[in-house]
């Protein structure tokens, strides 16, 4: 996630365009008044009458806590949530903090003559409303009878025939579970269950060129035995045993397979023991390498001078956590150890049937435990009650490895049916939940398990649309419309082609069939032990597409109109490294001169200084930037943001509709622990350190016994990474043998999160800001985790693109550079707290303020939690992009993200990147 102020964790991600009515009514409204809210008004509905079970898009409002009923309305060529609202006859207001994006009311025409709802006098619409009492946002697909916590804003969800939306007032928790509407879709749908989703698909037939694709992969062999990432010196082994799958799915036995699977047997250690030999394998890689000795006739149990099934049952998870004694690796009783996701679960447990082993009872129940209500499997180690969010290609794999084990024919039907309700028309599937966007790998996955059941007709459906996918060179991008090949998706969809998949692939049958496919943008990889390349990083920060006429990043929602938080962020990026001191200059001079945006806005309009809505977490994040760079904090953007913050200490909890104070110690709308955190560092930095021990103490009193710290305040009960290890920043900095135990706490704790890959988990998977956030926190005490520092390092550098940038989560199915997870990821690889960054300015020169008028092209960026372009925060309605954060009110979700985007995510290959909502630049 990005550093700054995590306000209300529920909607930190502004989608990156806005419809074109909402954006002429914004230029409109700014033109001729101050506001606090925007209302868009509706079209004229469409009613419900139009639409069905698999025509146009249905949506519904509960407007129950304000004496109301449900309110359903349709649109019958649907585009995306957002404009679903307003085409079905309801109004919106977004708030003068996030603009129209975020949904802070709803209104209908024959409800009370159109009032929207909460009313000024319950809920102001300035700043983003509270956990418990908002609007949030519930998806349902065809033929899904169970509402999903949105991974998306409204903004940013494209929909298509047959899907649902729904609109409930009031709270929910941070895992979305709590919450939901009190009707199901078929409610809202009418007639009852809609079955299967929709009919059968009418795509054209299609042959993929297995020859040709074959051609394409052993040209991106190096020295014909390994894949090597584009700017990287190290192989990919992953990648290079899904090379040798596809080569042995389109050619049989062959020369080139003999060298791939020699050179993987000569680096079992370094494949299937990243952690050295001494230390638990990695299951999903020892799973790997069984599979391929299984299917060109080696040996498992002795290949690469290592006995691979003894390798994977002798680690399988005896407990959980919740045992009290956890064990490194170990999400629930039944996980493969170091597994980390679904893949590597159900990969471990068809290695072993392959070779004839009965996997342990525990290991397969598990690969159950991971199924939604919908039939469908999501992609991550999820524990027995979390969010479990649909994904296709988990989906399609899990099937496969539980048809084949046996003895679970309901869990297979069911999610055979999911798969037929997430097909599309011309017989491709989306990569995640919400997404409209056809994806190879999910679309591969899906077709090797209907071949397997037996469902000819949609297999071939699916086959044909990876046809049409096929590039000219043989390769295959990552999603429909792609222009660039890569390895990533080549196996699956080779397989699919072939009509096998690795439950059965032998070099015994050689039948060529059609060429792999690879997402484009694939990271650049590390040197052993390096970082990230920061120099690249900060030039994909600094160029002009990104930041606004070199002084703002732009909220992304085509308005003009800054993203603050996001533009702090990279400010902090800047400092950090010191690789361009002059465009560092050029934004803290437009934050202090309190240069407008191209919507007219200062940074004042979104810290509220000076106001009955002052922001504290904001304005802290606000003066840590002066302080880092050298500026008076006293004396920044024409304000004593000190003076402001100690005016901001809470005195006492608020009550009734007064929601400024969470409790006393905290700051006045600062919601989030990571709002309380910057502002106690910047009264520390600023020495101001007596008013700071109450809000200090209040930030002690959040700490969890197991270290770690919640998202929100009060606390939501949730352990969250990037929460804990911002706030071990600020209690190092305070000092003192309390904040000094609980500093070592939270560090020990942090370090038992991370995962085998030397990542960290939010909530938009194995996420980039995370693992950045982590970095920071545990370089508080680099001797001690100096182990981690250097996986965590190397697991970013493994997520940065070619473009500098880094994507939001690794095994998102999007794999373009976000910008939100770009300056956490440079910033934090750095490994220099918030509580001592400094950078001095001096040497540079002024930058020229930017007038109202002059607005640059919005960022076109990765969206969690996390899946679409805009500012870079995945997540949105449910989304996340690294820590628990609550359901969307329309926007962009995304992990966070997020979250965070949203989002979402995390998983194999196909993770949604972002489940829950990131943070906008009026974020953290």
């Amino acid at each position: 996630m990005g550093t700054g102020q995590r306000r209300d964790e529920r909607a930190r991600a502004i989608p990156p365009r806005v419809a074109a009515l909402a954006a002429a009514l914004c230029t409109l409204l700014a033109a001729c008044m101050t506001f606090l809210t925007i209302t868009i008004t509706p079209a004229t509905a469409d009613g419900t009458g139009g639409c069905t079970a698999t025509k146009g898009a249905l949506v519904a409002v509960d407007f129950g806590p304000f004496g109301g009923s449900v309110e359903e309305g349709c649109d019958l060529t649907p585009t995306t949530g957002y404009d679903l609202l307003h085409d079905a006859g309801f109004s919106t207001a977004g708030t003068q903090h996030d603009g129209p994006a975020f949904i802070c009311r709803i209104g209908y025409g024959s409800f009370n003559s159109g009032t929207q709802y909460p009313t000024s006098d319950k809920e102001s619409c300035v700043l983003t409303p509270p956990a418990t009492a908002y609007w949030s946002y519930w998806i349902a697909s065809p033929g899904q009878s169970d509402w999903t916590y949105s991974p998306y804003g409204a903004m940013d969800r494209k929909l298509k025939d047959g899907d649902v939306d729904a609109w409930v007032y009031g709270g929910t928790d941070v895992q979305g579970s709590t919450g939901k509407p009190t009707f199901t879709p078929d409610d809202v749908r009418g007639g009852g269950p809609s079955g299967p989703g929709p009919g059968e698909p009418t795509g054209a037939l299609g042959k993929i060129d297995t020859k040709a694709a074959a051609t394409w992969l052993t040209g991106q062999l190096t020295d014909g035995e390994r894949i090597v990432d584009d700017g990287a010196t190290t192989p990919d082994y992953s990648l290079t045993a899904d090379t040798a799958f596809a080569l042995a799915a389109a050619n049989g036995k062959s020369a080139t397979l003999d060298k791939v699977t020699d050179y993987l047997a000569a680096h079992t250690a370094d494949f299937a023991y990243p952690n050295g030999t001494g230390q638990a394998p990695d299951a999903t890689a020892v799973a790997r390498l069984a599979l391929l000795a299984e299917t060109t006739g080696r040996d498992p149990r002795a290949f690469g001078g290592r006995d691979l099934l003894a390798a994977l049952t002798a680690h399988v998870c005896a407990a959980g956590p919740e045992s009290g004694e956890a064990t490194p690796g170990c999400t629930a009783k039944g996980d493969f150890r170091a597994s980390s996701y679904a893949e590597g679960q159900a990969l471990a447990v068809l290695a072993l049937l392959r070779a004839g082993v009965t996997p342990p009872a525990a290991t397969v129940d598990r690969l159950t435990q991971l199924q939604c209500k919908d039939g469908s499997f999501t992609s991550i180690l999820i524990r027995p009650g979390e969010y479990c969010d649909p994904d296709p290609a988990t989906t399609g794999l899990i099937a496969l490895v539980l048809h084949r084990a046996g003895g679970h024919e309901d869990a297979v039907t069911a999610a055979r049916t999911y798969l037929g309700g997430a097909q599309r028309a011309d017989g491709a599937f989306p990569g995640y939940t919400g997404s409209t966007t056809g994806s190879v790998n999910a679309t591969a996955y899906a077709a090797q398990a209907l071949a397997a059941l037996g469902d000819t007709t949609r297999t071939a459906a699916a086959v044909g649309w990876l046809s049409r996918q096929q590039l000219d060179g043989g390769g295959f991008g990552f999603e429909e419309g792609a222009t660039d090949p890569a390895v990533y998706a080549t196996s699956p969809a080779v397989l699919a082609g072939t009509g096998t998949s690795l439950v059965t692939l032998t070099t015994k049958a050689t039948e060529p069939t059609s060429p792999p496919t690879s997402p484009s943008g694939t990271p650049t990889a590390p040197a052993p032990g390096a970082g990230p390349d920061l120099k690249k990083g900060v030039a994909y920060l600094t160029k002009a597409a990104n930041l606004k006429q070199g002084q703002y990043y732009g909220d992304g929602t085509g308005s003009g109109r800054a993203d603050f938080g996001l533009t702090i962020d990279g400010a902090y990026a800047l400092a950090a490294t010191g690789l361009d001191n002059a465009r560092l200059r050029g934004i803290v001079d437009f934050l202090d001169h309190r240069g407008k945006d191209g919507a007219g806005r200062t940074v004042d309009d979104w810290t509220n200084v000076g106001t009955s809505y002052a922001a504290a977490g904001s304005i802290g994040k606000t003066a840590l930037l002066a302080e880092a760079v050298g500026r008076d904090p006293r004396h920044f953007t024409g304000h004593d943001l000190i003076a402001a913050l100690d005016q901001a200490v809470c005195a006492k909890a608020s009550t009734g509709a007064d929601r400024s104070c969470a409790a006393a110690g905290a700051y006045t709308y600062a919601p989030s622990v990571f709002a309380q955190s910057l502002a106690v560092m910047a009264q520390l930095r600023a020495g101001d350190s007596t008013s700071a021990q109450r809000p200090i103490a209040y930030l002690e009193s959040l700490q969890e016994s197991s270290g770690a710290w919640p998202s929100l305040i009060p606390s939501t009960k949730d352990s969250d990474v990037d929460s804990t290890a911002i706030a071990a920043m600020a209690l190092d900095l305070a000092g003192g043998a309390k904040a000094d135990r609980a500093v070592d706490k939270a560090l020990s704790w942090l370090a038992s999160r991370q995962l085998a890959d030397g990542g960290f988990p939010g909530t938009a998977g194995d996420s980039v800001n995370s693992a950045a956030l982590a970095v920071q926190g545990l370089s508080l005490d680099a001797p001690k985790y100096a182990e981690q520092l250097a996986k965590a390092r190397k697991f970013l550098a493994s997520q940065q693109n070619g473009d500098g940038g880094f994507v939001v989560a690794k095994g998102s199915d999007d794999r373009r550079s976000d910008l939100r997870a770009s300056t956490q990821a440079v910033g934090g690889a750095t490994g220099i707290s918030f509580g001592t960054l400094q950078r001095s300015l001096t040497g540079t020169s002024p930058q020229p303020t930017p007038s109202p008028s002059g607005s640059a092209p919005d960022i076109v960026t990765t969206g969690d939690t996390a899946g679409t372009a805009g500012t870079g925060s995945t997540g949105g309605a449910g989304a996340s992009g690294g820590g628990g954060i609550l359901a969307a009110t329309g926007v962009q979700a995304g992990a966070l993200a997020a979250i965070a985007v949203l989002l979402m995510l995390a998983g194999w290959r196909t993770v949604v990147v972002a489940r829950r909502r990131t943070g906008t630049g009026g974020g953290r």
